[in-house]
């Protein structure tokens, strides 16, 4: 059963329709919206700010969700894909966005929809991705605009994360 924890007498808000890998873990002012998914090793920290997750989001194994102490909450939007050992942290995902494999987004950082930040991209502090681009590098920089296969990539994604939660 996945580790949660409340934080100050604030319990993290779980849907029945989520899914929670066995030791992922869950602590404080964290609202999770319908049919999400937390996997193996990924922690959601509410401890410092709070977090808010939409629908269909998938947050993937080793992945980390947090905030800044008095800063910068964290928010990520509707049918989001947050790749394995990704750091999300203070910033806002916009719905639809893919964001890689061990990319970073950091404090007040948004990115817009209809993006995907690249596998190890940085994505610093404050920078604001335009909706429907692909950031890569470090930091990380505009190569290109989201094609229409990337859209269905993303949506892909998201839906199957769903999908693999009921195996």
């Amino acid at each position: 059963m996945a580790l949660i924890k409340p934080v100050k007498s604030v319990f993290p808000i779980i849907p029945d329709s989520c899914f929670l890998a066995e030791n992922s873990t869950i602590t404080g002012d964290v609202k999770m919206g319908e049919e999400c998914s937390v996997w193996y090793n990924a922690v959601i920290r509410g401890d410092v700010n709070s977090i808010e997750i939409g629908n269909k989001v998938n947050i993937q194994d080793g992945a980390v969700i947090h905030c800044t102490f008095q800063k910068a909450a964290t928010k990520i939007g509707n049918s989001v894909s947050i790749g394995h050992n990704a750091i999300v942290h203070g910033c806002t995902l916009e719905d639809e966005v893919l964001i890689g494999m061990g990319a970073i987004v950091m404090d007040h950082a948004v990115v817009g929809s209809g993006s995907i930040v690249a596998a190890g991209a940085v994505v610093t502090a404050g920078t604001k991705i335009e909706p429907n681009s692909i950031y890569a590098g470090t930091p990380a920089k505009r190569i290109a605009s989201t094609s229409d296969e990337h859209k269905k990539l993303i949506t892909r994604t998201a839906e199957n994360y769903i999908m693999y939660s009921k195996f």
